[in-house]
């Protein structure tokens, strides 16, 4: 491998015991917004830096170091995991790059690509038949760097939706809605039949649902119309053919055990409005709410993942499932905000409820194609962009 810093960079794989506290402080010394008049905002790993890829069998995380003085200045995860597509094929091993960092004084050097080539060269060695990473829409570095020099192709826009949970509390559930909890086989059994019909989609969905960092699986639906198959005595029968004219269903992701989010001012500002790094090196959008001191201490958040649903009175559910999420946010320690992400042809996003207090800004998804084993035909990179997809709480 060779780029313009040749040898004066050594890349080699993190290790716990030696990297950990260095680590911590590089990732801090990234923080966005970071000046001496205004705001800076970082992850807080809770001395955890794997968190985001320890729960996927295959992970790795790599670190840069200068070989002159072993200081480190740059980091990346990566990890495998599995995906099925509509179009046929079930076992698609997808290498997700994510949590690029490279400190500011050592930027424009060639470290973080010569990160991305160590971390794609081993996620082709271990079988992955496309890399695949995510960035916020107007990064212009990040797309810069995977595009023009790695070669990267968009794969799917996305929306992230982001609102503080004391504006969403504002909203009340209607008395004619009912909001049930579903057990495990229920909700695999309902993801397996929903999701397949989704561009791309977690084959892994049920060891997602049993995680802990999972609080469970809810569906929302018309108290008129009786969902008679959620109450049968026998293990799921008719839990599909008798759901109601109307019906939403969506899992909960509790991040707030795995990360936190620290905001530092260093002066009074109105309205906090900066980007912020974090799980797959995406921008967290902007809240649109005071900065008080409860957000200046590391505060978490809950994560709407696999939302679906059908019906007329979609609208109506999708806002009763937000304000279930932010009264359960209540009990939830240190979590302040409400998110989730959806592909932009996908249905629900017409229906995600349009409230001014609600912050969202554009997601990419880019791919590329590393492995030959995928046939021409089934082929993700030659099929154009993909809208509906099933975003991962994983790695979010």
């Amino acid at each position: 491998m060779v780029d313009s810093i040749g040898d004066k960079v050594l890349v080699r794989e993190f290790v716990d015991s030696r990297d950990i506290e260095v680590v911590g402080k590089l990732e801090k010394n990234c923080e966005i917004g970071s000046n001496n008049k205004g705001t800076s905002i970082f992850t807080n790993m809770m001395g955890d830096p794997l968190c985001r890829i320890r729960l996927y069998p295959l992970h790795l995380m790599l670190v840069a170091e200068l070989s002159e003085n072993a200081e480190l200045v740059g980091v990346i995860r990566g990890c495998i995991k599995l995906v099925g597509t509509k179009f046929g094929v079930t076992h698609v091993k997808f290498g997700c790059i994510l949590g690029l960092r490279v400190s500011p004084r050592h930027r424009r050097m060639g470290i973080g690509l010569k990160l991305v080539r160590a971390m794609e060269e081993w996620l082709i060695n271990n079988g992955a038949h496309y890399t695949f990473l995510a960035t916020e829409k107007n990064n212009v570095a990040s797309t810069n760097l995977f595009t023009a020099k790695c070669n990267y192709r968009n794969l799917s826009s996305l929306v992230i939706f982001v609102q503080p949970i004391s504006f969403a509390m504002e909203g009340l559930i209607s008395q004619d809605i009912k909001v049930e909890k579903l057990n495990i086989d229920q909700a695999i059994s309902l993801y397996d039949n929903e999701l397949r019909g989704k561009d791309i989609y977690l084959t892994d969905i049920g060891a997602i649902l049993k995680e802990k960092l999972s609080l469970g699986t809810w569906v929302s639906y018309f108290k008129q119309d009786e969902w008679t198959g959620l109450h049968s005595r026998e293990k799921n029968k008719d839990i599909i053919s008798t759901s109601p004219r109307s019906w939403a269903m969506f899992s909960i992701w509790n991040s707030c055990e795995a990360y936190k989010i620290h905001i530092k001012k260093s002066h009074p500002l109105k309205f906090f409005h900066e980007t912020l790094r974090h799980a797959r090196d995406k921008i967290f959008p902007c809240l649109k709410i005071p900065i008080c001191d409860s957000l200046e201490k590391p505060f978490g958040f809950l994560f709407l993942y696999g939302l679906h649903g059908e019906g007329e009175r979609l609208g109506e559910l999708m806002k009763s499932a937000w304000s279930f999420a932010s009264r359960l946010a209540e009990n939830v320690k240190d979590c302040k905000v409400i998110i989730t992400e959806l592909g932009i042809s996908d249905p629900l996003i017409e229906h995600v409820p349009d409230e001014s207090t609600k912050s969202r800004i554009g997601d990419l998804w880019y791919l590329k194609k590393v492995n030959g084993s995928i046939n021409d035909e089934d082929d993700l990179v030659m099929m154009g962009e993909l809208g509906n997809v099933v975003v991962d709480p994983r790695d979010f």
